[in-house]
């Protein structure tokens, strides 16, 4: 205590200076260190659900350099419909009572459908939003006999294991009641399937890849408006999540490393004899909160 009393203030002062710049210069160090380890954020990527289908790195040439969009877009001006507020309530109305009978169909004829629905209803889905206008999404049309059938051994094979392995009792009970399983007849009687692939990437012109903001929300909504449009054409589907098929289909396709399956819709008519189970939807009460 001594000899620290006897220090001059000004000695002190330099000391205290001297051991602020050097913690600050450990400090420094460590969060460049950390910041080195850190995985760069990208808060536009979203988290992929845990299906083995995500791209390995090693597919990917990940070295590239990376560019946004930077061209200017001009703007032009907008016209919008304008409805008297009793043509809105009729015409909410009556796409809710269209949207309403959509079910979820597993007994799908192989009538044929017109090609140009299909087309038309594809058109449609692409014109959801999505981040930043990169339309981040692929519609793969299979009408292929010997693709379908192909699809089917795969999907089924990883299906069976799903059902047997992964998924957990809790899961397979919960889907008893649907009385579905591994067997997935639809892909063949069908006459379309219609996977929908995600690119977690883009490509520009000069070949840099482009970032695609958000990419598995845009395909998301996307697929909603797709359903939308079938129901609204007359054709029937189930939403299927091909759990573990993803590179196999992908591969199968010829897809590139960029794209990841995000769902497959089987599209047709259902069968004279098809049934679904008779469940109820939740009240607008219990999915809507005012404030």
């Amino acid at each position: 205590m001594a000899f620290v009393s006897s220090l001059t203030p000004v000695f002190i002062a330099i000391i205290c200076v001297l051991i602020g710049i050097i913690l600050r210069k450990t400090n420094g160090e460590k969060e460049n260190r950390e910041m080195k380890n850190k995985p760069l954020s990208r808060p536009w990527v979203d988290e992929d659900l845990k299906d083995g289908t995500d791209n390995h790195l090693e597919e990917e040439e990940t070295e590239e350099e990376w560019q946004g969009l930077d061209e200017n877009v001009a703007h032009v001006p907008f016209s919008a419909e304008r409805y008297s507020e009793a043509e809105m309530i009729q015409r909410s109305r009556m796409f809710y009572e269209l949207l309403n009978k959509r079910r979820s169909v597993r007994f799908l004829s192989d009538e044929p459908v017109p090609r140009e629905v299909i087309d038309n209803v594809i058109r449609t889905a692409g014109t959801s939003p999505s981040g930043a206008h990169t339309e981040p999404w692929t519609f793969v049309v299979v009408q292929d006999p010997h693709l379908k059938r192909k699809i089917r051994e795969i999907v089924e094979e990883e299906e069976e294991i799903n059902y047997k392995k992964r998924m957990g009792d809790r899961w397979v009970n919960d889907l008893k009641r649907l009385r579905t399983n591994w067997i997935k007849e639809y892909l063949d009687t069908a006459p379309y399937l219609i996977l929908i692939f995600k690119q977690v990437y883009g490509r520009l012109p000069n070949g840099k890849k482009k970032t695609h903001y958000y990419n598995e929300i845009s395909v998301s909504i996307a697929c909603g408006m797709l359903l939308a449009a079938l129901q609204n054409a007359g054709l029937y589907t189930v939403t299927t999540t091909p759990l573990n098929c993803g590179p196999q289909l992908r591969a199968l396709l010829q897809r590139p490393a960029n794209e990841k399956l995000l769902l497959l819709l089987p599209v047709g008519y259902p069968k004279k004899d098809a049934t679904v189970p008779a469940l109820t939807r939740k009240p607008l009460e219990d999915i809507m909160v005012v404030m």
